[in-house]
């Protein structure tokens, strides 16, 4: 195990580097409201790898500035901002948080986890690592329902809201992370509705204007990159619809990225983790460029966090993209391969920078009504008692469809896409490039394992297909940076149709 892991500080430290650089250049008060109401899409050819600022910007230059005899609403973006959380990597770095708590000045600290994690060694070194600093209160919730739904969000926040932490850790996967950020952020909102800050249309968007807890996250599984991001995700039960909120101030303070977590994590879960940061890194790669975003924001606040792909994002999305290629098959199929488990936590934090910055598009989208709508399947390999549909098998599922579809916007970015899976690209045809990536999709995932073929291996029927349509329609915030879908409602209905229905077998 020692020697696997030691070959892990220098790239780390690289990469911790470059995540230190973003968060000093934009700390965390950095306000952002991210949830338009509207979606616009223009398409895009790129080249295979990634553009130089100084091309960017030239090309941007041809359409001028504001002035104000333009209408605001149709101008393109012509900035991108970059923010992330400060991130901590290491085997062992868990042992450290007890003392970066106490640097903070906390007294009273809300631990956030679920019943599995709870009884894993990271929570007893977070146990002994708290208890070893005099001054440090803590109570620790084990709530957290996996693929969190809006009623345990609202249960975790009754708990939280009367004992009033300065404070908060969480310990675990996306979804106790995710859940720890809302916990923190309505506690510091005690009187606010908990539509108020869900992602318009389905809620009012509410930016945050108020200073939140500090909030260390420590993952315990390789998929979500929430460690770094502003976004929390969940079911709104009453909708059918999964959701959520995304806003820069959301982002924790502290991300624990210690590889030693994540070795107990099962082989089902390891997959539909890593299928998460698959499909993070390829959204982000490959949607709209921030410059033809719409509309250029009226104030610097009002700028999205999910932006479109830019020169900055794009290096951490191939990176990851390559990385999880290279190790999440070996992470898989063998529990003793700790280089591959660690390089699978740096690939997830990666993605998370990537998208976390330049956005998702369609295969989060539609995602959302996948895992809303189940009806009634439970993946091989989790235990809960409930059905489950996995974020990343959700996710997965949809992609060959997908990138087959947006190919044709920037078929050159598609085929750089199919080269990190191992495609010889050399003598295929631009023209080409959506059927190429999807075979390497299908092949990724054939090999992987224990996925779904389809969705029609899900439950899903040809008369389940409009619903699940609708339920991604709302999802304005992604499907903004979605390369080539149209902007007509209809006719976008239309193509949201043809890719759940190509979707429905592999």
């Amino acid at each position: 195990m020692s020697g696997a892991i030691r070959v892990l500080p220098n790239r780390a430290t690289k990469a911790v580097s470059l995540l230190r650089t973003i968060q000093y250049t934009h700390p965390p008060n950095c306000p952002c409201h991210s949830n338009p109401g509207h979606h616009h899409h223009t398409q895009h050819q790129q080249r295979s790898q990634v553009t130089r600022f100084a091309d960017r910007v030239q090309n941007g230059s041809k359409r001028g500035y504001a002035t104000p005899s333009q209408d605001p609403s149709r101008l393109k973006e012509y900035a991108f901002e970059m923010a992330a959380s400060s991130i901590r990597f290491g085997p062992g770095v868990t042992r450290e948080v007890g003392m970066d708590l106490s640097n903070m000045g906390a007294k009273k600290v809300a631990v956030v986890t679920d019943k599995t994690v709870d009884k894993l060694e990271a929570m007893r070194v977070v146990r002994e690592a708290l208890g070893g600093q005099p001054g440090i209160e803590y109570k620790v919730f084990t709530g957290v329902k996996i693929e969190p739904k809006d009623y345990s969000i609202k249960e975790a926040i009754s708990w939280v809201t009367p004992y009033q932490p300065d404070a908060f850790l969480a310990v675990g996967g996306g979804s106790v992370i995710d859940t720890a950020k809302l916990m923190n952020l309505y506690s510091c909102y005690p009187e606010a509705d908990f539509m108020d800050f869900v992602n318009a249309p389905l809620g009012k968007g509410r930016p945050i204007d108020r200073k939140l807890k500090p909030l260390i996250a420590v993952p315990t599984t390789a998929g979500t990159g929430s460690e770094t991001t502003g976004t929390a995700i969940f079911d709104l039960a009453s909708r059918r619809a999964k959701t959520g909120i995304a806003h820069r101030n959301l982002k924790p303070t502290l991300g624990i990225c210690d590889p030693l977590n994540t070795a107990t994590m099962p082989s089902a879960v390891k997959a539909a983790s890593g299928l998460d940061v698959l499909c993070h890194s390829l959204e982000s790669w490959t949607a709209i460029p921030y410059y033809e975003r719409i509309p250029r924001p009226t104030n610097p606040m009002l700028r999205p966090a999910y932006q479109g792909s830019n020169p900055i994002s794009d290096i951490f999305s191939l990176s990851a993209l390559r990385s999880t290629v290279k190790y999440l098959p070996r992470a898989v199929k063998d529990p003793e391969d700790y280089e591959a488990q660690s390089e699978m936590l740096l690939a997830a934090t990666l993605a998370g920078v990537g998208f976390g910055n330049a956005g998702v598009h369609l295969c989060h989208g539609m995602s959302y009504p996948i895992s809303g709508q189940n009806p009634g399947y439970l993946h091989a390999g989790y235990e809960v008692s409930d059905p489950i549909i996995p974020h990343g098998v959700s996710v997965a599922v949809t992609a060959p469809a997908v990138f087959k579809f947006t190919a044709a916007s920037n078929p050159d970015r598609h085929l750089a896409a199919a080269e990190a899976f191992g495609v010889d690209i050399s003598n295929v045809k631009r023209e080409s490039a959506g059927e190429v990536l999807s075979e390497a999709i299908k092949n990724f995932l054939e090999g992987l394992g224990d996925q779904p073929r389809g969705l029609g291996e899900l439950g899903f029927k040809t008369g389940d297909i409009d619903e699940l349509v609708e339920g991604t329609i709302p999802q304005a915030r992604v499907l903004v940076l979605a390369p080539g879908l149209a902007t007509e409602l209809e006719r976008e209905r239309e193509e949201l149709r043809g890719l759940f229905e190509e979707s429905l077998v592999h």
